[in-house]
C-alpha cells in the first residue's frame, strides 16, 4: 500500500488530448492558460502557477526564493525537506539552514516557533530567521486548522518572515477539514505553497502556487535555471487542469481517506497491531510485531518499515485503493496476530 500508484485516467486522458498538434512552447499554451485559471478559480483569487515536475523541486524553489543564504528555514524535525529531499533545499537556496522544530504529529510548537523566530535576529554571527515551512497534511497524517495555521504564520509574519506551505497531501487535508483551498492557504497567512498532484492520480506534475506576486520574476529564473521550465509545459499543464476540474482531486482524495480510515478501523480491532496516531488523511502508522511484517513482506505486501523505529511501518492509501484491497492486508494481518 505504499508502492507508488498510477495515474487516473481522466488525467491520462488529459496527456493524450495534449499529444496531437503543435503549440507554443515554455507555458505559452492554452493548456498552461486553463490550468492557471482553475487555480485562480479554486484559490478565490489571481495566483501565479509554476507548473513542476516533482514536489521536491516545488519546495527547494519556493524556500530559496523565500530564504537567502544567510537564512533559515524553521520547520519541523520530521519535515519532508529535512528528512527526504537529499538536501535539495540547502542546495537551492545556496547554503540556507533548516533548523528543525519540535512538535506532536509533526505539527509545529508554537511555543518554540516563536522562540526560533527570533533568536539572534540582526547578529551577523548567526543565520537569520526567514521562512516559516508548514506541512499540510503533515508526515503522520495529522492536519493543521485554518486556526492552528493563522496562529503560526501570525507568529512567523510578526517576526518578518515569509511562509511556505509543502501541500503534497493538500487535498487529502481539503476534504477532510471541510474548508476551501483558501482558507487553508493565503487567508491564513501563507504566501507560497506547493501544491501536489502527483500523490493524487497525477503523473508527472505537481505546481507552485505564488500568492505574492512580488516572488514570481525570481522563481520564474530560479525555474528555467533548475531545468523546471519545460519546452512542453501543456503536458504538465494538461495534467493539472483535468485535476482540478469537477472536483477531481477532491473525489480522488476523499476516496484514499475513506481507505486509510477503513485500514485504520481495522487495524484498531485487531490485537499485536498498535495504531500510533489518529488517522486524518491517507497515511498511518503502526506498531506490528516482527514475525507480522517479515510475514507480509514475504507475502508480497510493500510498504515502509523500520524507517522511524523498529516495528513501526506506515501505510498509505490512494485514488486507487479498493475495499478489496484493505480488506485482504486486514485479513492477513489478522490471521497473523490470532
Amino acid at each position: 500500500m505504499s508502492v507508488a500508484a498510477g495515474a487516473c485516467p481522466e488525467i491520462v486522458q488529459a496527456v493524450t488530448g495534449a499529444a496531437g498538434g503543435q503549440d507554443l512552447p515554455y507555458g505559452a499554451d492554452p493548456f498552461t492558460a486553463g490550468a492557471r485559471a482553475r487555480f485562480a478559480e479554486i484559490f478565490e483569487r489571481d495566483v501565479d502557477v509554476l507548473p513542476v515536475s516533482t514536489g521536491s523541486a516545488a519546495n527547494a524553489l519556493s524556500l530559496a526564493a523565500l530564504t537567502p543564504p544567510w537564512g533559515s528555514v524553521l520547520c519541523h524535525r520530521d519535515s519532508h525537506i529535512n528528512t527526504d529531499e537529499c538536501g535539495a533545499p540547502e542546495f537551492f537556496t545556496n547554503g540556507a539552514k533548516l533548523v528543525a522544530l519540535p512538535g506532536d504529529d509533526a505539527r509545529i510548537d508554537p511555543d518554540r516557533l516563536r522562540a526560533a523566530a527570533t533568536r539572534k535576529a540582526g547578529d551577523v554571527h548567526s543565520v537569520q530567521p526567514s521562512v516559516l515551512s508548514i506541512t499540510q497534511a503533515t508526515e503522520t497524517g495529522a492536519l493543521y486548522t485554518p486556526d492552528e495555521i493563522r496562529a503560526l504564520a501570525g507568529i512567523a509574519k510578526d517576526a518578518g518572515l515569509r511562509v511556505h506551505m509543502d501541500g503534497a497531501r493538500f487535498a487529502n487535508a481539503v476534504t477532510t477539514l471541510g474548508c476551501t483551498p483558501a482558507e487553508l492557504t493565503w487567508q491564513a497567512g501563507v504566501d507560497v505553497l506547493s501544491f501536489g498532484a502527483t500523490k493524487n492520480g497525477g503523473m508527472t506534475a505537481d505546481a507552485i502556487v505564488v500568492f505574492d506576486h512580488a516572488l514570481t520574476p525570481e522563481l520564474s529564473f530560479r525555474a528555467k535555471r533548475a531545468g523546471q521550465l519545460t519546452s512542453k509545459m501543456r503536458f504538465q499543464s494538461a495534467q493539472l487542469d483535468a485535476y482540478l476540474t469537477d472536483g477531481l482531486w477532491l473525489r480522488n482524495a476523499a476516496h484514499a481517506n475513506a481507505m486509510a480510515a477503513r485500514l485504520g478501523n481495522g487495524l484498531k480491532a485487531l490485537p499485536g497491531a498498535d495504531l500510533l496516531h489518529a488517522v486524518e488523511a491517507n497515511i498511518l502508522f503502526c506498531r506490528l510485531p516482527r514475525p507480522v511484517i517479515d510475514h507480509l513482506l514475504a507475502e508480497g505486501f510493500a510498504f515502509y518499515h523500520d524507517r522511524w523505529e523498529p516495528g513501526v511501518c506506515r501505510f498509505v492509501t490512494s485514488f486507487s485503493t479498493t475495499g478489496h484491497d484493505v480488506d485482504t492486508l486486514l485479513e492477513a494481518v489478522r490471521r497473523l496476530t490470532t
